[in-house]
C-alpha cells in the first residue's frame, strides 16, 4: 500500500505542483516545491461592497488600509486562525495559489498542505479544505501548526522523546508537545500579535489621548517592543488627538509598549504553564533537557525568550527563521508524504481503500 501511494504521488507530481501554505491571521506564506517560499503577504482582501468584486489581495490590500472610500472594505478572512468568511478566503487562496504557480502551471491542480491552529473543530477543518479545493487544489491535507512548526524546525518528532513548540502568530499562539509523530498535548491561545496591537492602541488612547490605527500599532510593536529593560527605544507615532480632533504626533518608548502588552504576556505565560503542568513527567524531563522552541512572528519580540526562560524554568530557544517554521514544515511533509502521513489530520474522504 505504501509503495502504491509513493508511485502514485511520484507520477502525479510530474503533472501538478506541490504547495505548502501557512494560512495565518496576519500573514499567509506559500511554498512551492522546487522553488522555495514564493509568497509572504498579509492575509487581507479588499473588496467593493457595491459590486461585490475583489479589488486587491495581500500586500496591495494592506496598502489600502485606512485610505479607501466607504464602499471599499479591507477584510481579514481568517480571524483567530479560523476562516470567518468562506467566499473571501477562497478568493484569497485562489489568488495566492495562482500567483505561486504563475509561469509554472501544470496539467493538474496542485497538491496542497495547509497549516491550521491546533484544536480547531471538524467543521473548521472542512471549511479550510473546501476553501482550498474551491481555489483549485487537486488534493488537500491539513496539519496542525505546532506539528508543522516542529517538522520545519527539524525536531525529532518520530522519536519517543518530547519536543515542545510555542508558535506565536498573528491571531493565536499554539503551544504543543510532540512525541512519536503526534501532538501529545496542545493548546490554542487567543494571545498573539493582534492582541498585542490592540493593547498598544488602548494604551496610547488612555495614556496619551491619541487615537492610532492597527497598522501604526504594528509598526510600534516591531520598532519598540521589548520585554526586558535595556537601551531606550523610541518611535514617533502619529494619530488623531482625542481632545482637539486634530492630527498630533508623540514619542512612544519601549516602556510604553512594555506596559501595554505586559498583561497579555503574563496571560501567555500562564497558558504555557498549564500545558507544562498537564504534560506527562517523562516528556517534561525531555523538554527540560532539550528546551522549548519559539516560532512565529512573536519570537522576534526582544527579550521574550529570556523572559520565558526565567518564568518557566525551562530554556527557551528561538527557532531558526521562526516566521517560516510552519510553511517549511508543510514543504517537508510534501517531500515525504508517507513518512509524515500520521501527522496530518484525518481526511476521511481522501483515504485510499485497503487492499
Amino acid at each position: 500500500m505504501n509503495t502504491l501511494r509513493r508511485w502514485k504521488d511520484k507520477i502525479l507530481g510530474f503533472f501538478s505542483n506541490d504547495i505548502g501554505i501557512d494560512l495565518g491571521t496576519a500573514n499567509t506564506l506559500v511554498h512551492v516545491k522546487g522553488r522555495g517560499i514564493v509568497i509572504n503577504e498579509p492575509s487581507l482582501v479588499a473588496f467593493n461592497q457595491k459590486t461585490g468584486q475583489v479589488v486587491a489581495v495581500g500586500q496591495e490590500a494592506k496598502n489600502m488600509l485606512g485610505r479607501t472610500p466607504p464602499h471599499i472594505v479591507a477584510v481579514q478572512p481568517v480571524v483567530d486562525g479560523v476562516i470567518s468568511d468562506f467566499e473571501i478566503t477562497s478568493e484569497m487562496l485562489g489568488y495566492l495559489i495562482g500567483k505561486a504557480q504563475a509561469g509554472h502551471t501544470k496539467l493538474l491542480g496542485p497538491r496542497v498542505v495547509v497549516g491550521v491552529p491546533s484544536g480547531i473543530t471538524s467543521v473548521e477543518v472542512r471549511a479550510v479544505r473546501d476553501a482550498a479545493r474551491a481555489a483549485g487544489a487537486r488534493e488537500v491535507h491539513i496539519v496542525e501548526e505546532p506539528m508543522a512548526a516542529a517538522i520545519g524546525i527539524e525536531l525529532p518528532i518520530h522519536e519517543p522523546t518530547g519536543s515542545m513548540v510555542i508558535d506565536i502568530g498573528g491571531g493565536t499562539t499554539d503551544v504543543g508537545v510532540v512525541a512519536l509523530g503526534g501532538l501529545v498535548n496542545a493548546r490554542n491561545v487567543r494571545v498573539a500579535g493582534d492582541k498585542f496591537n490592540q493593547d498598544i492602541v488602548s494604551h496610547i488612547r488612555n495614556e496619551h489621548k491619541l487615537l492610532i490605527g492597527d497598522r501604526t500599532a504594528e509598526d510600534i510593536k516591531i520598532a519598540a517592543a521589548t520585554i526586558l529593560r535595556g537601551a531606550p527605544i523610541s518611535f514617533t507615532a502619529r494619530g488623531r488627538d482625542l481632545v482637539s480632533g486634530l492630527p498630533r504626533e508623540i514619542v512612544v518608548t519601549d516602556q510604553d509598549v512594555r506596559t501595554a502588552i505586559g498583561h497579555s504576556i503574563d496571560d501567555l505565560v500562564e497558558q504555557v504553564k498549564d500545558v507544562l503542568e498537564s504534560t506527562p513527567p517523562e516528556l517534561l524531563a525531555d523538554i527540560m533537557q532539550r528546551g522549548i522552541y519559539l516560532a512565529g512572528g512573536g519570537a522576534h519580540i526582544r527579550g521574550l525568550p529570556e523572559f520565558l526562560t526565567a518564568a518557566l524554568g525551562v530554556p527557551v530557544i528561538v527557532a531558526p527563521d521562526p516566521l517560516t517554521a510552519v510553511v517549511r514544515g508543510t514543504a517537508l511533509i510534501l517531500d515525504d508524504m508517507e513518512r509524515f502521513r500520521d501527522t496530518l489530520l484525518t481526511n476521511e474522504d481522501e483515504l485510499v481503500p485497503s487492499e
